[in-house]
């Protein structure tokens, strides 16, 4: 009730500010004790070697600095993903950087990966009262050279390897120049096998396993899709995501602001995403868990990721347009008990 109020006034402003404004309003119902969302149903699921109390997710994307943690558990999650967070600070691209195009119930963003940087991230994640399940996405900083890239990645892993409960490995933003190179075959292969030799190493040192998911495009062809599930077995991934934002324009042509730059994201989305989970669920034959996510926008649309081979799924434009009660819809659509 309180988002279905607000929406009118968040439409009317500037998409970012309208960002920062609407986490604010998540914060301070919980402050002042005020925060009565109904509970999603109970949907155990297990996946990537971990309990999650239902399988509905935020992306990252949302809560990019982690300082935000409890009033987004509090919306029902099953878990959430927090980041894209990058070694070093980085200020992102310069604003404009975000745009909503209602028309076609989408948005463009092209943010950069603007981060606090993995120290004041993982500050802020510590100081937050977490009970449910953490993943963070991490990503190389925009000026590290592709052949230096994984130990960027070792270096957040390192850090966040006590806080968190699984690691989101981004080589699909759309909005630094030369990331999506690193899911060609051998990129990802050399990339991937740092990492799983650096996660077990800090898995020996501190006594737990933080479990590593790969997120994807949804712009690869079907060899693509097939060559990184054959990475994905050989490299002992514990999950992947399918997938990040779409750098086409085919369903936006024409619409306002639709030939942005950027990653899009939401409805428009929804057809290429679930074709890269389809070939994904084909390829892997359910020896990975897949998290389905890009365009879901209603209950039926998180069925047809369950349907179609999604363990679980996650939710962020549909969370813009709808509003806190698509976490229970999208819950109550899963076909487990």
């Amino acid at each position: 009730m309180l988002y279905a109020l607000a929406r009118p006034l968040l439409f009317a402003l500037d998409p970012e500010t309208a960002h920062s404004l609407t986490l604010g309003l998540a914060d301070a119902p919980l402050r002042l004790g005020l925060l009565n969302i109904r509970r999603p149903p109970h949907r155990p699921v297990r996946a990537m070697g971990l309990e999650f109390r239902n399988p509905v997710g935020l992306a990252a994307g949302l809560d990019k600095q982690a300082e935000h943690v409890e009033a987004l558990a509090a919306l029902g999650f099953g878990f959430i993903e927090l980041g894209g967070v990058t070694p070093r600070p980085q200020p992102g691209n310069p604003r404009p950087r975000m745009f909503r195009i209602a028309q076609a119930r989408a948005i463009i963003n092209r943010f950069g990966l603007n981060s606090v940087g993995v120290e004041a991230f993982v500050e802020n994640l510590k100081r937050a009262r977490r009970n449910t399940v953490i993943g963070v996405n991490i990503a190389k900083n925009k000026d590290t050279p592709n052949e230096q890239a994984a130990e960027d990645y070792e270096r957040c892993l390192e850090a966040l390897y006590p806080h968190v409960h699984y690691v989101s490995i981004n080589v699909s933003s759309p909005s630094t120049a030369g990331l999506r190179d690193l899911q060609s075959a051998e990129a990802l292969q050399a990339l991937l096998a740092r990492l799983r030799a650096k996660r077990d190493a800090l898995r020996d040192k501190h006594g737990r396993s933080v479990a590593l998911a790969p997120k994807i495009a949804p712009d690869l062809d079907g060899d693509s899709v097939r060559a990184i599930a054959g990475v994905l077995r050989r490299s002992g991934m514990d999950g992947v995501i399918a997938t990040n934002t779409t750098v086409s324009r085919e369903e936006v042509r024409g619409l306002p602001d639709g030939a942005e730059e950027g990653g899009l994201s939401g409805a428009p989305l929804r057809a290429r995403s679930l074709g890269v989970l389809r070939e994904l669920a084909a390829a892997l034959q359910g020896e990975i868990p897949i998290i389905g996510v890009g365009g879901i926008m209603s209950g039926a649309d998180a069925a047809e990721r369950f349907g179609a081979g999604a363990s679980l799924v996650q939710l962020y434009t549909g969370l813009i347009y709808r509003g806190p009660r698509l976490v229970s819809e999208c819950v109550s659509a899963y076909p487990g008990k």
